[in-house]
């Protein structure tokens, strides 16, 4: 196994070593677990924990943790299998990662009264990352945090023993949560915005994908780095698909590095050339993208490098699929997941006003737009136009629409761009058009 979870059982599975090891197996990691207590919660609320027998514990520590390349700590509850703990892993020579549950986000208390003392004194100075939330801060601290001392109590904990500190704001106040890691030289700050649902988990979420990528070498830095990118992806997911586990398509996406997203553009691809489709292909030849769930940028949409190219009467993809390939259909990807951010895909088709009137005949909602309605100052701004187009079109009609017409200008082909949910939809919505 490359990593060992040390943590409280939550039935509910928002939390606890049940949380972890999902996280871990998205990451791609071997893992397994010593549970340090049973608790009895929900997905709203904690109402009892009981530990785990101390020679029950030492059993299974010492069992798990030969070949085990990190330790990731949660919940310990008792002051009795800290000591348990910090002796096991005396000669252990990997990281450990240590979240200090001492309370349920209901506020159940999870910890006994003298469990901080004994974790100062026997555990942090044999850890590589302490990740307190600003309460758990505060009880180690022995004091309280004011707003904009935050970088100071990170130094503070440091002084404790730990090598690194990543003080979590999510209980501060403001617009944003500023997350703060303290390496021993310099203060790096994460930021995401606050938002207004709070979701159970997410301290297990970042300590445990910490001690994934901590397994597979990455630095402590870059592990911590992406970890919060990590975190702040699937508290979007969550909070715009609001359900349990929504996040976990959208991270496997991500850690498999868009292998889904590519492996559906070349099949979409593909399925698009097997048809006559030569009508469909403009002057300028067409593509075909293809975005990673709530894509931020062009090197997180995908399309095909040298287009999709008319070839006798069908077409023929040039090149495979990959990342940061067009600039030009990733900025009309990007424009529409503003609005919508199931619309993941889009296609360029010729403009013909027999296709409009046989999406219009289909009802597909179609929309248009005209070049003389573009302020000068995005004409002037290399790449703008489309963006300009897709939002503005979005905004007069409170949705994302199926086909955005575009009659061209001066020097400039007119077009129809798809816009789907997936790369098949969007073929099979242009084979439609078909005669």
């Amino acid at each position: 196994m490359e990593v060992l979870v040390v943590a409280g059982s939550d039935p509910s599975g928002w939390a606890g070593f049940q949380m972890d090891l999902r996280v871990l197996a998205l990451l791609g990691v071997s893992a397994t677990a010593v549970p340090s207590a049973f608790t009895v919660q929900t997905a709203e609320e904690a109402f009892f924990w009981e530990p785990v027998p101390e020679a029950l514990f030492e059993k299974a520590l010492v069992a798990a943790l030969p070949g085990v390349r990190v330790v990731k700590v949660g919940m310990l509850g008792k002051a009795s299998l800290v000591r348990t703990l910090a002796r096991v892993l005396a000669d252990f020579p990997g990281p450990v990662v240590l979240d200090p549950v001492l309370s349920a986000s209901s506020g159940l208390p999870l910890a006994e009264p003298a469990l901080g003392e004994v974790l100062k004194k026997e555990l942090l100075p044999r850890v590589t990352l302490l990740t307190p939330n600003l309460p758990e801060a505060e009880a180690l601290l022995g004091r309280r945090i004011e707003p904009g001392g935050e970088a100071e109590a990170a130094k503070a904990l440091g002084a404790l023993g730990p090598r690194a500190v990543l003080l979590k704001g999510g209980h501060g106040e403001g617009p944003e949560v500023r997350d703060f890691f303290w390496d021993g030289r310099e203060t790096k700050v994460f930021r995401r915005p606050r938002l207004l649902r709070n979701f159970r988990g997410t301290g297990c979420f970042l300590a445990s994908t910490v001690a994934g990528l901590l397994s597979q070498e990455k630095p402590l830095p870059q592990a911590v780095a992406q970890a919060e990118d990590l975190l702040s992806l699937a508290l979007q997911a969550a909070s715009y698909r609001d359900r349990p586990g929504a996040e976990a398509g959208i991270l496997w996406e991500r850690l498999s590095e868009g292998r889904q997203v590519l492996e559906a553009l070349a099949e979409a691809a593909e399925e698009f050339c097997t048809h006559p489709v030569r009508p469909l292909i403009p002057e300028v030849q067409t593509n075909l993208a293809y975005a990673l769930p709530l894509a931020r940028g062009p090197e997180e949409v995908a399309a095909f490098p040298g287009r999709i190219v008319g070839y006798g009467k069908t077409a023929r993809p040039v090149g495979c699929p990959a990342f940061g390939a067009s600039s030009h259909v990733a900025r009309i990807v990007l424009a529409a997941l503003r609005f919508d951010p199931e619309k993941r895909a889009a296609m360029n088709i010729r403009y013909e006003e027999e296709f409009l009137k046989r999406a219009e005949a289909l009802g597909l909602r179609v929309a248009h737009f005209s070049r003389t309605e573009e302020p000068e100052e995005i004409k002037r701004r290399e790449g703008g136009t489309l963006s300009w187009a897709v939002t503005a079109v979005c905004q007069r009609l409170g949705y994302v629409p199926d086909l955005i017409a575009d009659p061209g200008d001066l020097g400039k082909e007119p077009m129809i761009r798809i816009l789907a949910r997936s790369p098949q939809e969007a073929v099979r919505l242009a084979l439609k058009l078909l005669p």
